[in-house]
């Protein structure tokens, strides 16, 4: 394969040619600064689990973004840091107890088939983390949805599952519900202590991470409000319709909702481009979750990945049919 030609570096958009003075790696590094609040949460809650999956993903993920350039005699994109940040959020979509070699595995799907395999940053059409949480969840379904407890709470909670994956067994068997929602219990799912993937435990810092986002205005508000405010309306309603629903803040604040919401669906690249795109993405994702979550009776508890990448896929149509026609032209 050739490498780029110089043309492909040149602006051939009419003028004025404003440049905001953001870089990819400048957007990366506000990412990765933004993911330090959950990395801190992770570390306190799982430990050396959480430093080891994460160093595992990054690395696998620098090494195949490295190999497959390499391969393509395309230039260096290391220096770029979305490897990094693919390397982060996977990790952070991994349970405690996953082996070092399947999260390796995971990352090399994510950036040499779910990246690299589309000609890399830019022109992936889905979330390159979310593929490769979709593919260790597929092809290794019994160490994915195995669950540690927290570090603090002892290895008594080894192989308990999740609050969420908790009640919906609970449903599926016509069951009571397995607890209670106190506000002792609502306090601990804010601020991550319970079991679930390593990143998306703490509400709290995620939190954190996205105001910082939104300050740095790397994200827009568009896609978390209308993805969580989406999912709060589905469970208010839920709630007065189904005598065992759960309350709105459970389905905040366990799983995976408020990290996909914050991080994982604001990604620049597989997500719309126009305003009202972005809502209409995020209304969908939210309703897509909150279906699998409710209705879909799945092996996986969890519908958030699957809800993204099947959004990320309508996201060129979206485009279209959200773009803004110039005043006087004709409709195609």
């Amino acid at each position: 394969m050739k490498p780029q030609s110089s043309a492909d570096l040149h602006i051939v958009s009419s003028s004025p040619h404003a440049h905001s003075g953001a870089s990819v790696s400048r957007i990366m590094a506000d990412v990765l600064i933004a993911l330090v609040p959950a990395f801190a949460a992770a570390c306190w809650f799982f430990g050396w689990d959480a430093i080891r999956l994460t160093a595992a993903c990054v690395t696998a993920c620098l090494a195949s973004e490295w190999l497959c350039r390499k391969a393509m005699r395309r230039d260096n994109t290391l220096s770029d840091l979305s490897a990094v940040v693919t390397g982060v959020l996977l990790a952070f979509n991994l349970p405690p107890a996953l082996p070092t070699w399947m999260a390796v595995a995971g990352s090399v799907v994510a950036i040499a088939i779910a990246k690299q395999t589309f000609g890399g940053l830019g022109y992936n059409p889905f979330n390159p983390a979310l593929i490769g949480r979709a593919f260790l969840l597929i092809s290794c379904t019994g160490p994915m949805t195995t669950w540690s407890a927290s570090a603090w709470r002892g290895a008594d909670a080894l192989t308990t599952a999740t609050p969420l994956g908790l009640v919906k067994e609970a449903l599926k068997a016509g069951q009571p519900l397995p607890f209670t929602l106190t506000q002792d219990m609502t306090w601990n799912f804010f601020i991550g202590n319970m079991n679930g993937c390593i990143g998306e435990v703490s509400a709290a810092a995620i939190l954190l991470g996205v105001a910082y986002l939104l300050f740095r205005r790397v994200i827009t508000w568009h896609v978390p409000v209308a993805y969580l405010g989406t999912a709060v309306l589905y469970a208010v309603i839920l709630r007065f319709t189904s005598a065992n629903a759960m309350p709105v803040s459970f389905h905040l604040f366990t799983g995976g909702l408020m990290l996909g919401a914050c991080f994982m669906a604001t990604d620049m690249v597989t997500t719309p481009i126009t305003r009202s795109g972005l809502l209409l993405f995020g209304v969908g994702c939210g309703l897509l979750t909150m279906v699998f979550r409710t209705v879909v009776n799945g092996a996986y508890p969890e519908g958030v990945s699957f809800a993204i990448l099947i959004m990320n896929a309508f996201t060129p149509l979206i485009n279209r049919a959200t773009k803004r026609q110039p005043f006087g032209a004709k409709s195609p």
